[in-house]
């Protein structure tokens, strides 16, 4: 995905005003997520995102332990300035639904298989049964 359709899309999901708010988001909520995902699939992510997210995904913050989803709201919103774990809830959602579609349905399955239980709704996905 070239990055103005990716940024143009998360600003439009999240409704933000401006593209560097959603610059913003994405940035923060893509180095968490490489922080989480590994090996090949981080690999292959890397290579449907544009070249500055792919950057970043491979340049991850480093995690010592995954984030519940719960504590990756927490931890998107200390990073964003004067955000809340509510709209940071509006962050992750916006960019992490972008980013499966980036991902396609295979290999979103295959990120959601390394992160804890519940981030489904986050990429846009229903819950498992």
């Amino acid at each position: 995905m070239r990055w103005e359709a990716f940024l143009s899309t998360v600003q439009e999901r999240g409704e933000y005003e401006t593209a560097q708010e959603a610059e913003r988001a994405a940035r923060t909520v893509v180095a968490l997520l490489g922080a989480h995902v590994v090996g090949e699939v981080r690999a292959e992510l890397a290579a449907r995102l544009p070249e500055t997210f792919a950057l970043i995904l491979l340049n991850p913050l480093q995690a010592t332990e995954p984030l519940s989803p719960e504590r990756f709201l927490r931890a998107t919103a200390a990073w964003i300035e004067g955000a809340t774990e509510q709209t940071a809830a509006w962050d992750v959602s916006a960019v992490l639904s972008v980013t499966a579609d980036a991902a396609g349905e295979e290999l979103t399955r295959r990120i959601l298989l390394q992160l804890p239980p519940g981030y489904d709704s986050f990429f846009g996905r229903p819950p498992p049964n």
